[in-house]
């Protein structure tokens, strides 16, 4: 698939975000997709809207929304001073999956990423992702560093 556009989320554009990060068995075990929405989140996207480095991604074939992703810019440091691209939440509604719209999705967020100065790309995958590893590989991505999660909820 080759037509696909990329805007910034809407307010309107939560509850298809939220049923794509709960349509997997990872998300469908940490994600409340109802109607209406649960107030957080809305209140994490009016959190996202306020905030000048973060960028909600909507991607769109032919008007219907096929795709999400998150992109953070960070700020730092180290390596003198790099600014990091992180990409999170990238997910593709399932009727559209094996298209290589995840591709052309990562493609887009590094270019992102290089526009903002960004010397480095990084995001995490959940081990259990063994498809996604492959893909993340595929394009260019290593595996250099473990990462570490501690869950506060």
């Amino acid at each position: 698939m080759t037509d696909l556009s990329f805007r910034k989320a809407t307010r309107a554009d939560l509850p298809a975000i939220v049923a794509m990060l709960a349509d997997d068995p990872l998300g469908a075990a940490r994600e409340e997709f109802a109607d209406p929405l649960p107030a957080v989140y809305l209140e994490a996207f009016a959190a996202l809207e306020r905030d000048p480095n973060q960028f909600l991604a909507i991607v769109e074939a032919g008007g219907q929304i096929v795709g999400t992703l998150q992109l953070s810019f960070i700020p730092g440091l180290s390596r003198r001073g790099a600014w990091r691209g992180l990409i999170e939440s990238v997910r593709i509604a399932s009727s559209f999956r094996g298209q290589r719209i995840g591709e052309q999705m990562i493609r887009w967020a590094i270019a992102q990423c290089r526009e903002r100065g960004c010397k480095l790309v990084q995001l995490t995958t959940d081990k259990s992702r063994v498809d996604a590893h492959r893909f993340y590989d595929r394009l260019g991505f290593t595996a250099s560093h473990i990462g570490y999660k501690l869950d506060l909820a």
